[in-house]
């Protein structure tokens, strides 16, 4: 006896629209610059010192990449030091924040999720992928919220075959 059923793919069917939080990943190396190793005695900034190594260092170091700047040291670091950074790495870096690693991909999310087209997903039902290759920080996952949900139909997230709902449009 012989049993044929044909398998239905409820998700294909489903009219769900996934987006990969994944693709807001901005290009280039992370790298974190601390400015504990240009203290004086690991605990203050001397100005001239600091100005000599900003004008001495090699700032082509960092072309292309992400820099972080930030101090891990309990010491006194003027505002003035961290802009002196900024000054020296805007030219090369692809972008500059004050902050650690975390910050720094905070900031990259953010700012590929900005540029998003929210219309192609207006009336949509859209589930925002919650695993992949790549870390996606919470604050990518809070940005692409409160952009798709005046937009869209509903937001879930997770995996088109297991969802958790965030959000439902009463129409």
């Amino acid at each position: 006896m012989e049993i044929q059923e044909n398998i239905i793919n409820k998700v294909a069917q489903s009219g769900l629209v996934t987006l990969d939080p994944a693709q807001f990943y901005a290009p280039g190396e992370r790298v974190v610059y601390d400015i504990k190793d240009n203290l004086f005695h690991g605990l203050m900034l001397r100005e001239k010192d600091f100005r000599e190594f900003v004008k001495t260092h090699d700032w082509a170091q960092y072309q292309d990449k992400n820099v972080a700047v930030t101090c891990t040291a309990d010491a006194i670091v003027p505002a003035w030091a961290y802009m002196l950074l900024a000054n020296r790495l805007a030219p090369y870096a692809r972008q500059v924040v004050f902050g650690d690693a975390e910050v720094l991909e905070t900031v990259l999310f953010v700012k590929e999720v900005a540029a998003l087209d929210v219309e192609q997903y207006r009336d949509q039902r859209v589930v925002i992928k919650g695993c992949g290759d790549v870390p996606v920080p919470v604050s990518a996952y809070v940005e692409l919220t409160q952009r798709l949900t005046p937009v869209a139909k509903s937001l879930m997230f997770g995996e088109p075959c297991s969802t958790v709902p965030i959000y439902k449009r009463k129409d």
